[in-house]
């Protein structure tokens, strides 16, 4: 997440979230299968900084789970 990465705050992400699903629904960033990869992404924050990482340790793990190496999420082209 960008936001985050620029300095948003996790209080500051739950308060967006909040507001986005009070005006747009949860079905924006959920399903019956799993949550978006955006509320995924904010979740993961949110554990990460509740365990006690620092802003560096979870900007790594968002890279490594959401980034383009990784190949479930990746839209360049795989080698495999």
């Amino acid at each position: 997440m960008k936001a985050y990465y620029a300095g948003v705050t996790v209080s500051e992400l739950d308060e967006l979230f909040t507001l986005l699903v009070w005006n747009q629904g949860v079905g924006n960033f959920a399903s019956e299968i799993s949550p978006s990869p955006l509320f995924a992404a904010y979740q993961l924050i949110k554990r990460l900084e509740h365990e006690g990482k620092d802003r560096g340790e979870v900007l790594a793990e968002l890279v490594r789970k959401f980034g383009e190496e990784n190949p479930d999420v990746s839209v360049l082209e795989q080698k495999r």
